[in-house]
């Protein structure tokens, strides 16, 4: 087919251990968990010192659970409920797929704003650390997308198009790899920018409202070539499912900067 890019065959199990396997989806998570945590010791490291190494080590597993089961949820609620609602148990098997961004983020927001209560540790400030790291973990469960086949693009004739096997025989775009680009690369470059050279972490929630603005807006203009849940089709006006979860995103990424206020006391990492 001219102007069409084969796609490429991916074995999806990323490790096979006799006839145990572990998926590329599930790598991308625990891959992308690990990287974001080290990172976040990194940042705390650096001026100005507003949160403790050990917290941060100690978050990691609430952050676990909180994309998972924040994720989990999400996409149950939002994107398949009549299907988890006629057959509850399809909701623990995780190896099925069906993870939402949204919901995890709520997952996390939830566990933060405990976590950080339970230790009186400055929440904004923590959030800023935490919202850094995000992008890594979107970057690598985007390109597990990619690799599974799954979540593909808009029928188009672009020249970079591809056929992919559970999508017809339609070239499409590849809009997994749109998402990396934009919600990996592009937002892990705004918030490293907006840290070192406009010094934002000095007033804390300046970066994690600019990360949620800036995710609003990628996954809003990524949806324009994202084909449409199934299941759900589009929406009011046209829009989609992930146009309409990042609205709320915007207006609180919006507060958080229009809050943020300097802050001068430091702790010692």
């Amino acid at each position: 087919m001219i102007g069409v890019i084969p796609y490429p065959e991916f074995d999806p199990f990323a490790i096979h251990i006799g006839s145990f396997g572990i998926r590329w989806y599930a790598l991308s998570y625990i891959v992308g968990l690990l990287l974001g945590w080290r990172y976040c010791l990194y940042l705390a490291k650096r001026a100005p010192a507003l949160v403790k190494t050990i917290d941060l080590d100690d978050f990691l597993t609430w952050a676990t659970l909180g994309v998972v089961l924040g994720g989990r949820t999400g996409y149950v609620l939002f994107y398949q409920f009549d299907l988890y609602s006629s057959d509850p148990l399809e909701i623990l098997r995780l190896w099925h797929g069906g993870m939402s961004f949204h919901g995890g983020c709520a997952g996390v927001t939830i566990a933060m704003i405990l976590f950080c209560r339970n230790r009186q540790i400055p929440l904004f400030a923590f959030a800023d650390i935490v919202a850094s790291a995000v992008p890594l973990g979107l970057f690598f469960g985007r390109l597990a997308n990619f690799v599974n086949g799954e979540l593909w693009g808009r029928p188009t004739d672009v020249p970079w198009a591809m056929v992919f096997p559970t999508g017809g025989p339609e070239p499409r775009h590849p809009s997994q790899l749109y998402e990396a680009g934009l919600e990996g690369i592009g937002l892990f470059t705004l918030c490293l920018v907006l840290d070192r050279m406009f010094k934002a972490r000095i007033r804390p929630g300046i970066i994690t409202g600019a990360f949620l603005i800036g995710y609003a807006a990628a996954r809003s203009v990524s949806e324009l070539f994202r084909e449409p849940d199934k299941q759900l089709g589009f929406l009011i006006f046209g829009t989609t499912m992930g146009q309409l979860l990042s609205i709320p995103l915007l207006v609180a990424g919006l507060w958080m900067i229009l809050r943020a206020k300097p802050v001068t006391k430091t702790v010692i990492a």
